[in-house]
């Protein structure tokens, strides 16, 4: 299949085949046809598999054709959790619409100022693409007029939920003409992004592709065990040393670590900076210009950067602390390994982190191989528990284990699959809860018996 398969306007096939594209990825395959035919859509697409354009091109398709209704409010708009994904999806706007006559892409974000934000909502705007926070007070200041509203995108839904936005979303929904096309985008398709759609989508169509397993076959995947913070460091500047390495970003727990990291490794010598929630735009676009034209060698940042970035040069990613959730790992590592490239993806694990460990194989289905750096040999060493992927106990084994600890360790295994699955959180709707602390070296000792790893000093 080709783009001009699509049936998309001539404008926006220039612009695609300028961009070097070709053949549409599936998700685009799938979801262009349907968006075009004014069906509402629910898909599920990994990070990397062309879904911003997915959606992007069929609404581009749509601002071809002039509006029925005159008025300065936009015509599509697009909700993101962060702000790094909703200036990418405004570049991918500002992209493929080049050709179009009169297209007006307006980001409105936390972090920008508001005289700035009015003056931009007071000119004809045809694709607005926000934050819902910021977004929720235009809308009660009264700057935004959504008669011509024809579609509205939730891009990344389920973070969205996550974050605690959804009731935001509503919100914003409900202030939209009941007879907009709605779009909802997400890694996941579960339980709770199934009751979001069924509130503000009509007969929706549901596309999946790309599980979480498929699309790590292009990412090499490592894993090296930490003594402690110290030895951590050590691993961290023997990988940036690689000269096979680009780029990298390196995934901190919180902000204080991002900040403190950054400083360390740029007076290492290592063109390095941080990048998290409590920056202004400003100072984040900045080190995000620094990122994509090469200026930045190591980008050390948080979760806020785990989706939103594109970066084609960056070849490597680094869990410096494993992620508290499984899926973020997938999207952590997401950064690397884009349009069919390859990348490698380096985890730290200390001695408290089997329990996330043990998890993130779950999830993927993917067993991460350890690899040991001479000279940089943990002082531990890990023995791992029967029940890692790959690795079930036979009958005879799953015996003598419940008869030396005196109960079956299957009963926490189904506690520990609950919990992962996102059904049984503690409020998912409010935002995550806190399980464990937020350092890779503080996490509570695996001692419940619960699946995972124990480790036994080396002889």
């Amino acid at each position: 299949m080709s783009f001009e398969d699509l049936k998309l306007h001539p404008s926006i096939l220039k612009a695609i085949h300028d961009a070097g594209y070709t053949t549409p990825t599936p998700i685009q395959q799938q979801a262009v046809p349907e968006l075009i035919a004014g069906h509402d859509v629910m898909a599920s697409a990994q990070t990397g598999t062309g879904k911003t354009a997915a959606f992007m091109l069929p609404a581009l398709h749509v601002l071809a054709s002039p509006a029925s209704i005159r008025s300065h409010g936009p015509r599509v708009v697009v909700l993101t959790p962060t702000r790094e994904l909703a200036l990418q999806v405004s570049e991918a706007a500002k992209k493929y619409g080049k050709y179009l006559k009169r297209i007006n892409v307006v980001s409105i974000l936390g972090g920008m100022p508001y005289a700035l934000q009015n003056k931009l909502l007071s000119q004809p705007v045809d694709i607005l693409v926000a934050t819902p926070g910021r977004l929720i007070d235009h809308i009660q200041r009264g700057r935004i007029d959504f008669k011509r509203l024809q579609m509205l995108v939730l891009d990344e839904a389920d973070r969205m939920l996550d974050m605690g936005f959804i009731e935001d979303v509503e919100t914003i929904a409900a202030a939209t003409p009941a007879t907009r096309q709605t779009l909802l985008f997400s890694a996941t398709l579960d339980n709770a992004i199934d009751k979001v759609a069924a509130k503000l989508l009509k007969t929706p169509k549901r596309i999946q592709v790309a599980s979480a397993k498929t699309k790590l076959d292009n990412i090499e995947q490592r894993l090296h065990f930490a003594d402690d913070l110290s030895h951590k460091n050590r691993l961290l500047d023997h990988v940036l040393r690689d000269d096979k390495l680009k780029q990298a970003i390196v995934f901190t727990a919180t902000k204080r670590d991002a900040d403190t990291l950054a400083d360390n490794l740029f007076a290492q010598g290592f063109a390095a900076a941080a990048l998290h929630g409590d920056m202004n735009q400003r100072e984040r676009n900045r080190t995000l210009s620094r990122l994509r034209k090469g200026g930045l060698r190591v980008l050390v940042a948080t979760d806020v950067a785990a989706r939103g970035i594109d970066v084609a040069d960056i070849t490597h990613v680094i869990n410096f602390d494993l992620p508290k959730f499984a899926e973020d790992y997938v999207h952590r590592i997401g950064r690397t390994g884009r349009a069919g490239a390859t990348g490698i993806a380096v985890s730290f694990a200390s001695a408290k982190d089997s329990v996330h460990l043990s998890r993130i194989e779950r999830y993927t289905g993917q067993r991460i191989a350890s690899h040991v750096i001479p000279g940089l040999e943990p002082r531990i060493k890990p023995r791992f528990q029967q029940d890692r992927a790959g690795n079930k106990p036979n009958a005879a084994q799953k015996r003598k284990r419940t008869s030396a600890t005196g109960y079956d360790h299957r009963v926490n295994l189904g506690n520990a699959d609950t919990n992962e699955s996102g059904k049984n959180r503690g409020g998912r709707r409010g935002g995550r809860a806190f399980e464990y602390g937020n350092r890779g070296d503080t996490f509570r000792g695996n001692h419940s018996g619960k699946p995972g790893f124990s480790f036994a000093q080396a002889k």
